[in-house]
């Protein structure tokens, strides 16, 4: 597959990438709080929350998560969640989207969307918005987020014309090995992993801003993800640009 943009140095990419910007978000607040930076630093960009529909039915009691965020029996939690990415995104200045696919701590397993059943919306949600470059996270921790990761992946393959990036999904990259097996499995499948030089102005106080919108989030961010912690840390927002191999490189995978 080849990007019809030009191939400048190591980690380089052609500033034409950034003409038009998508970044998919598995919930409300993980594009925000692992691609703010990213998004309040482009004029053209438009954030896809792929699991912002609402369930079926909400549980009679609401789940931890949600419980420590503030609901209680009967909260439209989704209704909510959607009013704060709306504050979110104007703070960040940016577009955004919808899709209808309900988050999995609603679902009983065998309901939960997989990978096959999204990948077909979000190809053809990437091809309405017709962006130059997709940004879609590693897919770490959460079976949400690694749903997305394999979803993208899928859609990928249908438009290899554009620029596609993963970002580094904000706290489940600190697991252990996470991310590190995250990318040895992309070099073992040839769309190549490589951190790449994406410029963008880090604005601490701007995404902080972004991110407390999410209220109903706080707390649990708090207590799972360390997230004042990992603000005051000041911790980088990283994008792998996803590319064949150069040519000859192709047997180094096998050295892993």
């Amino acid at each position: 597959m080849t990007s019809t943009f030009a191939e400048p140095t190591w980690g380089e990419v052609d500033p034409g990438a950034f003409a038009r910007i998508l970044v998919l978000s598995p919930h409300f607040d993980d594009a925000a709080m692992g691609a703010g930076h990213l998004i309040a630093s482009y004029d053209d960009t438009t954030v896809v929350t792929v699991l912002g529909g609402r369930p079926p039915a909400y549980p009679e009691e609401p789940s931890d998560w949600d419980a420590l965020g503030g609901f209680v029996a009967g909260d439209d939690v989704v209704a909510v969640r959607r009013e704060e990415d709306v504050a979110a995104m104007s703070v960040l200045e940016s577009g955004y989207r919808w899709l209808d696919f309900a988050d999995h701590q609603y679902l009983a397993p065998e309901k939960r969307p997989t990978p096959d059943e999204v990948a077909p919306v979000l190809a053809a949600t990437i091809a309405e918005l017709d962006p130059t470059s997709v940004f879609f996270p590693m897919g770490l921790g959460n079976p949400d987020h690694v749903m997305v990761h394999e979803a993208s992946l899928l859609a990928r393959t249908e438009q290899p014309e554009r620029e596609w990036f993963c970002y580094e999904d904000h706290g489940y990259k600190h697991i252990p090995g996470l991310l590190a097996w995250r990318v040895a499995k992309l070099l073992r499948s040839h769309p190549w992993p490589t951190p790449a030089i994406v410029p963008h102005v880090p604005d601490e106080e701007r995404k902080r801003r972004a991110i407390w919108c999410y209220t109903s989030q706080i707390a649990p961010l708090e207590r799972d993800h360390a997230l004042s912690a990992r603000m005051k840390g000041r911790v980088p927002e990283q994008f792998w640009r996803l590319a064949p191999p150069p040519q000859g490189w192709e047997g180094l995978a096998d050295y892993i």
